[in-house]
């Protein structure tokens, strides 16, 4: 479970909280606490907060990047240049480049900064791939403690001479127990290393960082971060995250444990591949890295842990294993991952799995992809416990299933996430819950219903009440990459099977103000961690405001971090606009670029998705 609430009063509060409670949608019942309002960057998501409303928040899209222009040449410049002419007129808000001088100069317009930025983070078009080339992490974790939020510095550094942080880094804090610990995931900085001077007599300088991803804890907010190292560290350094953390200080996450022999060999050709402004006599660890970039190569095996942790910062790590036990001569990629443990030290998320769930000691050349929608090969994974030193399929027949994944778990042994399935011969996800305490033979997903039957949906988080989270499609129409279907955050009750809109339980004024999007967490004490959209002043790439032609503030829609906490019920009754009934419009660049930028986000790429 992500926070296990301790406190006999919030279980007295959470006990009120039932559904019986809550289940007038035109009553409100929880109060907005907004969070994630932040001077430095547009927006905030929510994490995890513990029984004292302390809380993660993760933020993006930063004001001001900190762009090193004088390691460009007069060709990037021209690069920029042209890469804006071609995009501008189908791009939101951006315009042709405004002052090619003073952006030569080192001194650009807001207009003019955002397309540097982009240019340097496309990593098709642009140099994202390239270590020639300054990288942009742009994702910074935050705490909001007793209501202040605050930056949480990782291992970002500062550019020689300067106090400005490279911002290279993604730096995530998963959340915060009730003891103080607080745990998440973070990158090294991209740091440019000393000018190399090829054969050619041309200088070059790579960026470089130490290691990719790490999982990490704190027993003092930050001020001293414990690493937790890998088990395999070759070719990069590892991957390590802390995801979870009960309250008797045991971590789980996963880890890398065996290099892929794809990406090995990929790497030990690296010179055959380099881009072509990269040069062939490049030091060994530039070439290295160039092929981390951009290798088609899955770098490592991953396996799930768990680690018992210590204030001397010397953590017990353990690996918890596989679901399959894969041929000694086949040498694909199999991992697994856990997202979330409980208070008896049961964790729970997925692996890699087979089609047919009986195959557990697979051929050396056993089928194990599917193609999806998008036309992307892809391998099956499926929702697992780790319990008693097992690792335990929760899916039971995967016949018209895909993948399945769980979340969390509370301390009765409930986990919840979301399933791939087939549902009038479309795959579809559903959120579901099942009892990981029973036999492994009775074992059985359940799959409530949610908004409607096409309706893709996740479970986030369980409290130990019953009480889950999470969002779903709202929208009937076929999505596409530029037109998503917008979702809405929910809460459903186990105990009398009913599913509501959180939208619909906040208070008529807000209801136009905050669209809550998505759900991440909830404590014993009802208190929700949700994503809400909201409208503001529009800001440029520096932070400034923007005006239409009579100088009125122009509108965009963000999101951000926001803690939805119980409240009595007001008995106040809603016009039909409060109530949803009219379509909440978007502003700025639309919904379907902000759902985009949500599905990009790192928290749900790698770590979490």
């Amino acid at each position: 479970m992500s926070k296990i609430v301790k406190n006999i009063i919030a279980l007295s509060v959470s006990s009120a909280l039932s559904i019986s409670f809550i289940h007038n949608v035109n009553a409100a019942t929880y109060q907005i606490n907004d969070k994630g309002a932040a001077s430095k960057l547009r927006y905030t998501y929510a994490q995890q907060q513990n029984s004292t409303g302390n809380m993660a928040i993760s933020g993006t899209s930063l004001y001001n990047f900190p762009v090193q222009f004088q390691y460009f040449d007069e060709d990037d410049f021209k690069d920029i240049r042209n890469y804006a002419l071609v995009r501008y007129t189908s791009v939101h808000a951006l315009n042709d480049i405004e002052d090619f001088d003073a952006l030569k100069a080192g001194d650009p317009t807001a207009n003019d900064l955002a397309w540097v930025v982009r240019w340097l983070q496309d990593t098709q078009s642009g140099k994202g791939r390239n270590i020639g080339y300054q990288k942009v992490g742009d994702t910074i974790a935050m705490t909001n403690l007793a209501g202040v939020s605050d930056d949480y510095n990782l291992w970002d550094e500062t550019f020689v001479g300067t106090d400005e942080l490279t911002r290279s880094t993604i730096d995530i804090v998963s959340g915060i127990t009730d003891g103080g610990v607080s745990y998440g995931t973070a990158t090294a900085p991209y740091l440019p290393g000393e000018i190399f001077t090829d054969s050619d007599d041309e200088e070059h300088t790579f960026w470089l960082r130490a290691y990719g991803i790490r999982g990490f804890f704190s027993y003092d907010q930050g001020a001293q971060i414990h690493p937790v190292v890998p088990f395999e560290t070759q070719y990069g350094g590892g991957e390590s995250a802390v995801l979870d953390v009960n309250e008797a200080g045991i971590a789980v996450g996963f880890s890398s444990y065996k290099v892929s022999q794809n990406f090995a060999d990929y790497a030990d050709d690296c010179r055959s591949k380099l881009p072509s402004d990269l040069p062939n006599d490049l030091p060994d660890d530039a070439c290295l890295a160039q092929a981390i970039l951009q290798s088609p190569h899955t770098v490592y095996h991953t396996m799930a842990l768990k680690a018992t942790l210590d204030e001397n910062a010397n953590p017990v790590v353990e690996q918890l294993g596989l679901l399959v036990e894969p041929h000694t001569d086949d040498e694909r990629v199999y991992s697994s991952y856990a997202l979330a443990v409980n208070s008896s030290g049961v964790g729970v998320g997925y692996a890699d799995g087979f089609h047919d769930e009986t195959v557990t000691e697979p051929k050396v050349d056993e089928r194990r992809v599917f193609q999806n929608s998008s036309r992307q090969i892809e391998n099956y994974q499926f929702a697992v416990a780790y319990k008693n030193d097992e690792v335990i399929d929760l899916t039971g027949d995967h016949a018209n299933k895909r993948s399945s994944r769980a979340y969390d778990i509370n301390d009765a042994g409930i986990a919840v996430g979301h399933i791939s399935k087939v549902i009038n011969g479309k795959l579809v996800q559903k959120f579901f819950y099942v009892d990981t305490s029973v036999a492994t033979e009775a074992i059985a997903m359940v799959t409530p219903t949610d908004y409607f039957t096409g309706s893709d949906s996740t479970a986030r988080a369980i409290n130990n009440n019953g009480l889950v989270v999470g969002e779903g499609e709202i929208e009937t129409h076929n999505e596409s990459s530029q037109n998503p279907r917008r979702t809405a955050a929910f809460v459903y009750d186990i105990n009398d099977d009913i599913f509501t809109n959180l939208n619909d339980l906040i208070p008529c004024s807000k209801r136009l103000i905050y669209d809550i999007i998505e759900a991440r967490g909830i404590n014993d004490a009802g208190i929700i961690s949700a994503s809400a959209i909201v409208k503001v002043d529009r800001l440029d790439a520096k932070g400034e405001p923007m005006l239409d032609d009579s100088g009125n503030p122009l509108k965009e829609d963000v999101i951000r971090a926001i803690s939805l906490e119980p409240m009595s019920d007001d008995g106040e009754t809603c016009t039909a606009e409060e109530e949803g009934k009219v379509i909440r419009k978007g502003a700025g660049f639309g919904f379907g670029s902000l759902f985009a930028l949500i599905s990009l986000f790192g928290l749900r790429g790698k770590f979490t998705k």
